[in-house]
């Protein structure tokens, strides 16, 4: 699914990512984990191809990301990846249902299939009754909720997530969590996951530890994805696609 291979990474004269080496599996849950300066963020956003290594190799999919030109790069990662980031980037002008949509458009989705699957993924959510809500009337565990609707809307094999939340209370928090592994389940997505929270980290299917730009261990992918957090006192989704 995901395979690299060398990636290194330098600002001026900082080494940030000094050959990082690592294989994820299609349908793993994997977090990544570090003291902050680690690389973590910058590792991210090579893989989300939203920032260009120094050397070494990059495949998602089986696509070389490293050999695609501008506008087929950001095409595959309109189609291919999704995000997730810290706070929700929610436009405040639109509603939660016109959010989930953009990349949708971008993509060149239809307005009535595009609406269709963000009124299906909301469903999903348990948010449907707040589709034409904008984001100044949604809870921060709602907003969180859309912009992983908005991540999910083209169907993208790998999501990305940066501190996905950090900013939300222990009990959104668990809701989140338990939200990546429903949609693993469910969907059959890659999640990759920077997180300083070591719960969440230590349900996740591989953490990966990072310090000063290397991996701190060679940790392998295992055969199978771990079992849901279904036997856990965490909430779980009621609606399925």
């Amino acid at each position: 699914m995901i395979d690299i291979k060398n990636i290194t990474k330098s600002f001026g004269s900082l080494q940030v990512l000094k050959g990082i080496d690592l294989h994820i599996n299609k349908g793993e849950v994997v977090s990544i984990v570090g003291p902050s300066g680690a690389g973590k963020t910058t590792l991210l956003q090579i893989i989300g191809t939203l920032d260009s290594p120094d050397s070494g190799d990059i495949t998602i999919d089986g696509i070389d990301v490293r050999k695609l030109n501008q506008k087929r790069l950001a095409d595959f990662r309109n189609k291919h990846i999704g995000f997730v980031f810290q706070f929700h980037q929610l436009l405040p002008e639109f509603t939660a249902i016109e959010n989930i949509m953009i990349p949708a458009f971008i993509a060149g989705m239809s307005k009535s299939e595009a609406k269709k699957r963000a009124m299906e993924l909301l469903d999903f959510m348990g948010l449907a009754d707040r589709a034409k809500h904008k984001p100044n009337e949604l809870s921060g565990g709602e907003k969180q909720r859309v912009a992983v609707a908005r991540a999910l809307v083209n169907n993208p094999s790998v999501i990305l997530a940066d501190e996905p939340s950090g900013s939300l209370d222990s009990q959104n928090k668990a809701e989140l969590h338990q939200l990546f592994f429903d949609l693993r389940d469910k969907m059959g997505q890659t999640f990759v996951i920077v997180t300083h929270d070591e719960t969440l980290a230590n349900i996740t299917d591989r953490t990966i530890r990072m310090e000063d730009g290397r991996l701190a261990q060679e940790p392998q992918p295992q055969d199978a994805p771990s079992e849901d957090l279904s036997s856990q006192n965490t909430p779980s989704q009621q609606n399925q696609l």
